[in-house]
């Protein structure tokens, strides 16, 4: 935040803001309790075994000693109780909430004991040690650990010592969450109330005590001994798609410090944990991204059409939508738990089915593997951290290691999930949702002068996509793009960018897995505050990548205010008036500026890739605009002088700012009915009735409209839309109703509700214009027919 930020969160606010920040603090702490029952529950699972080991420690035939139990649970039962006394004192007091309730005591108590927690991470190396031992030397001890199915902490190895290893970052990673939420809690209680300064003192405690531990816990968390005195380490996993034999596969791949390992999980049977199966792995030192041999084929991705991960879409929403209003009406959880199980499958499908990037991995000693991923950032960040770790590391495994190692996976991964919307927790922020205008500047930096242009990227659905590309900036060290990009965010968190050099001689190129690549110069990412991005002004923002400064300018509109037509009160020009109104000054059947749009693009846009999906430079657009507000003679030499994607961005700008659709309001509700009926016969004789039933003037735009995107769509191959991806930039532009009959939630404290079933809408006005695009011929009846054809001569 900036200062002025800062301020305003400090002071003290009106009474609406006060009542905001009791609400904000009681939000919290809720948090904070079912985490701490969680908590609870892992400690809880932790100290089952203790009991009957220690009964046993007092016969004949003990399974530990004494002292080892005192080393393996040392302080564990101390911090049970510690987190007990604060959960038994904070819940009545969040059930009594009110301005005056104070819990900072707690807070402040919780952070003075924080010495155990010391204590226990001193130990742990020793305990650690011990278990092992324990285990090797006793198998009846290993039957113990074998038998406990402990809900989330679970054994699935033989082996007591993972499961200790699982353990030792739920402590510190419990002080990590709750100086985290200490923040939270600051940020929204008045200076003046008495829980302040308590909360103040107990964040800096924990703070201290965070910073002196971190650096000696982070490197043993995730080593795993190799042999005395080497550690292998887990430096970065996620899930991946690979393509084997031409299938789609799911796989969680683990780049560790000397080997890069490709696991899969196994089908989980009962209650049994999951367990990792080790696909292939390949030593670093004879991993190389080099295709070898270059007859050597590329094997082809088999793509998925839109149309279906379109399909993926509309169900994964729906499904979100049930579930939210399952929440509302109380239902058992069971319903809620199979919706969930629903949409995990049909999200772990589009996971599976949308990437179509490939990433290529080479064994020096064998075979290549190709992975498929939907973001060039990720497939970078994925080469480099595997050159970095290549330039210092040996390697030696043997087979029982190996064993080991994929059996730890499951401890050690740090990405839990199917990177996907159903697995974040109700309290996290669902994202964002609307549009995101972005203008690209410049970029500062660049050692010798090159051709340069950059990508955005921003994540919806659970994975990252490109979303816009600037022009390319010929022969410089300062590029000056001024690139205004207008993207849509569904559930958005964080915004990437990329800088490509472009290479134009193809001989030059390293040909890095198979393909021509421009070579990525610098790439880094912000994320996106809603709190920062809600007064909808432009902020400046740098970002810089390993020596380059992109600069920045960003503006988040939501979807609430991002939509609205206008009630038309113009009477003058053309944008924003009734289309009937346009038509009959100008004694035209198409509105001019119509007209003139779709020629120009016609003359030169129909082979610019991203024709209409691409968004022309705003100030070219409101440029254009005026000129045919005001009816300027010169439009068409502004025209052919401009971008042509700013000439696409005013014909769009046109249509969605009618005030009321081409499709209008009146006939909407029945184009959308339409659309759903599965008998195709119905539905065809249903969305044609309804197409002829649009006034004049609305119809003969359409279909004048119409056959110039089945034109551009025959370009497909050159201009990358297909009619899947102009009904999607079109769609909501031609079909979403005004305002005037949509009630908009006043209370903004439930966006979610709305996104869900707005995702929708927008996904059912796609379809209708993808229906129309891809019916083969429009019948029309005689009457209409005769003026139809007479009208495209105009």
């Amino acid at each position: 935040g900036d200062p002025d930020h800062r301020q305003l969160s400090g002071e003290e606010g009106s009474e609406p803001d006060l009542e905001k920040g009791l609400e904000m603090r009681k939000w919290v702490l809720s948090g904070i309790l079912a985490s701490e029952e969680t908590y609870l529950s892992h400690l809880e699972a932790l100290l089952l075994p203790m009991k009957p080991l220690k009964a046993a420690a007092t016969t004949s035939q003990p399974v530990l000693t004494s002292q080892q139990i005192e080393t393996i649970f040392f302080k564990v039962p101390e911090l049970y109780e510690i987190h007990k006394e604060f959960y038994d004192g904070l819940f009545p007091r969040v059930q009594q909430w009110s301005h005056q309730q104070r819990v900072g005591d707690l807070f402040q108590k919780l952070a003075s004991q924080l010495g155990v927690y010391r204590a226990f991470v001193d130990n742990y190396e020793v305990a650690m040690e011990t278990a092992e031992k324990c285990c090797q030397a006793n198998a009846q001890f290993a039957e113990i650990s074998e038998g406990l199915c402990l809900g989330t902490s679970f054994l699935c190895f033989h082996c007591f010592f993972f499961f200790f290893t699982a353990l030792l970052y739920k402590p510190v990673d419990r002080v990590t969450r709750s100086t985290l939420v200490l923040h939270d809690l600051l940020k929204h209680t008045p200076v003046s109330h008495p829980d302040h300064p308590l909360l103040q003192d107990a964040l800096r405690i924990s703070q201290n005590f965070l910073s002196s531990i971190n650096e000696e816990i982070t490197p043993r968390r995730q080593s795993m001994t190799v042999k005395k005195g080497e550690h292998r380490q887990l430096l970065k996993d996620s899930f991946m798609v690979e393509l084997v034999e031409g299938a789609r596969k799911l796989r969680h791949v683990f780049l560790f410090t000397d080997l890069f390992l490709c696991a899969k999980l196994k089908k989980q049977i009962g209650g049994k944990s999951q367990q990792y199966d080790c696909k292939w792995y390949i030593p670093l030192t004879d991993l190389s991204f080099q295709m070898v041999d270059e007859s050597e084929a590329v094997p082809n991705i088999p793509l998925v059409p839109d149309e279906e991960l379109d399909a993926m879409k509309i169900k994964i929403s729906q499904i979100k939508n049930d579930i939210q209003r399952e929440k509302r009406a109380n239902k058992g959880s069971k319903v809620i738990e199979r919706l969930k199980k629903k949409l995990s499958e049909q999200e772990s499908l589009l996971l599976l089915m949308s990437p179509n990037m490939a990433f290529r991995v080479h064994n020096r000693n064998g075979k290549s593997y190709t992975f498929l991923i939907s973001s060039d950032y990720e497939r970078a960040e994925w080469r480099e951290n595997i050159r970095e770790q290549q330039k210092k590391c040996d390697f030696s495994l043997t087979s029982v290691e190996l064993q080991m190692l994929t059996n730890s996976c499951v401890k050690l991964q740090t990405v839990h999930n199917i990177p996907l919307t159903i697995n974040k927790e109700d309290d996290e922020s669902p994202g964002l949702y609307g549009f995101l205008n972005v203008i690209v500047h410049s970029a500062t930096g660049f050692k010798q002068s090159s051709n340069l242009y950059c990508t955005l990227e921003v994540d919806s659905f659970g994975y990252f996509v490109n979303k816009a590309k600037t022009r390319v900036y010929r022969d410089t060290t300062e590029p000056n793009w001024n690139e205004e990009f207008e993207i849509e965010l569904e559930g958005s968190q964080t915004l990437r960018i990329l800088c490509y050099e472009k290479c134009y001689n193809k001989m030059k190129l390293t040909k890095e897995d198979g393909e021509s690549t421009d070579r990525i110069m610098g790439k880094g990412q912000i994320q996106l505050d809603p709190q920062a991005l809600q007064d909808k002004d432009w902020q400046r923002t740098v970002i810089s990548m390993n020596g380059v400064e992109v600069k920045l300018s960003v503006k988040f509109t939501s979807r609430e205010f991002s939509l609205k037509r206008m009630p038309s009160r113009k009477q003058t020009g053309v944008f924003g008036v009734k289309i009937a109104i346009v038509t009959k000054r100008e004694r035209s059947k198409v509105p001019y500026i119509v007209r003139q749009c779709v020629e120009e693009i016609e003359r030169r846009g129909m082979e610019e890739v991203g024709i209409y999906r691409v968004s022309g430079v705003a100030t070219d657009i409101q440029a254009l605009k005026a000129a045919f507000d005001v009816n300027n003679k010169d439009v068409s030499v502004m025209m052919s002088e401009m971008d042509v994607n700013a000439i696409a961005g005013t014909l769009k700008l046109y249509f969605r700012e009618l005030p009321e659709p081409l499709f209008t309001d009146e006939l909407y509700p029945n184009f959308a009915e339409g659309i759903a009926l599965s008998d195709p016969v119905a539905k065809e004789s249903c969305m044609l009735n309804l197409l002829l039933s649009l006034p004049e003037p609305n119809l003969v735009t359409f279909l004048f409209l119409l056959d110039h995107l089945k034109r551009v769509a025959e370009r497909e191959s050159i201009n990358k839309m297909s009619l899947h991806n102009l009904a999607t930039v079109f769609g909501p532009t031609l079909l979403r109703p005004s305002e005037k009959d949509s009630k908009i939630p006043a209370n903004p404290t439930q966006p979610i509700t709305m996104t869900d079933s707005w995702s929708l809408e927008v996904m059912s006005q796609v379809q209708v214009l993808l229906y129309f695009l891809q019916l083969e011929t429009i019948p029309t009846p005689d009457s209409k027919r005769q003026s139809i054809l007479f009208s495209t001569e105009v």
